[in-house]
């Protein structure tokens, strides 16, 4: 089956079943892959993940049964899955910008959330290789924050910018200790509704990650080991320019929607790593326009 017809499959199992009880694993079984990576491939395609999708069409179709008749909020919230008109309340002011018992006299206003239709258009393949390694297990020291949405939407840009600028000083820690100072890790992790990790991470050399408490003291508790379990990943890499971390996700995008269905591989629930490679000296055989990017995806076998 054609991959995108089983991601319709699966969309369309949502609809049929909005106002049910819908578990994850059900969901993905119509898109004949596993729930991890159907969450994920969702989430990467359309910006935002399945719980979010559930949520917004529940909210939307409520939206439009208040203001379209002469039902009760009750009736409605308890149809949409919600407990109590109070938690229904808030979820429909937080999505609507006003209360369930508005929508009547805001019925113009009310904000909607479309059925989705997979429609995929790729052009031609800007990267210049990928291949599936098998990379062993290898332990990272870096530092974190907690994300609020997913890696695929349009807060990531603003929430890593903030985060790399407010933490020079352990960029410069670490770019210290690293193996090889023009090259970071930024690593995805423990995604879910809510958010997920994000790291920057280096690779500094095993005796110093091993005592990292006695090499760096107090600034130790600035950082973290991150264990990189050994596995197949998809590693795609990006043309050489200048600012490879802006092309990077439209890479991620096509690993995911033109290679990997062909593959014989889906995505794994490990974490997924960008490696970048930064040439800072100028007037250098090697000049800025030779960095480039990688991306590691993690795979299993269907």
């Amino acid at each position: 089956m054609n991959w995108i017809t089983g991601m319709q499959n699966a969309i369309n199992y949502i609809e049929e079943h909005i106002t049910e009880n819908l578990d994850y694993n059900n969901i993905a079984a119509h898109s004949f892959s596993s729930s991890w990576h159907f969450q994920r491939v969702f989430s990467i395609l359309c910006g935002f993940t399945v719980g979010e999708y559930i949520r917004n069409r529940r909210l939307s179709l409520a939206g439009d049964e208040l203001a379209g008749g002469d039902v009760k909020i009750i009736d409605v919230a308890l149809k949409y899955g919600y407990e109590s008109p109070d938690s229904f309340a808030k979820a429909f002011q937080r999505f609507h910008g006003f209360l369930p018992s508005q929508a009547k006299n805001n019925k113009s206003k009310l904000k909607h959330c479309s059925r989705l239709v997979i429609d995929i258009s790729m052009k031609g393949g800007n990267f210049m290789s990928y291949k599936i390694e098998n990379k062993p297990e290898q332990t990272l020291v870096g530092f974190k924050r907690r994300f609020a949405g997913t890696p695929d939407d349009d807060r990531r840009n603003q929430q890593e910018n903030d985060f790399y600028c407010s933490t020079r000083v352990n960029q410069f820690i670490l770019t210290g200790m690293a193996n090889d100072g023009e090259m970071h890790y930024n690593i995805v992790n423990n995604i879910n509704d809510e958010g997920y990790d994000f790291y920057i991470a280096y690779h500094i050399n095993k005796e110093d990650t091993d005592n990292l408490e006695e090499v760096l003291g107090e600034d130790a508790k600035r950082f973290e080991r991150i264990n990189l379990p050994a596995g197949n990943y998809l590693v795609c890499r990006t043309e050489n320019c200048e600012w490879p971390s802006m092309v990077i996700e439209k890479l991620r995008q096509q690993a995911a929607t033109v290679w990997l269905p062909e593959s014989g591989y889906e995505l794994d629930q490990r974490p997924e790593v960008a490696v970048y490679h930064w040439y800072y000296k100028e007037g250098d055989a090697v000049t800025n326009s030779s960095r480039y990017a990688e991306v590691w995806l993690p795979v299993v076998k269907k």
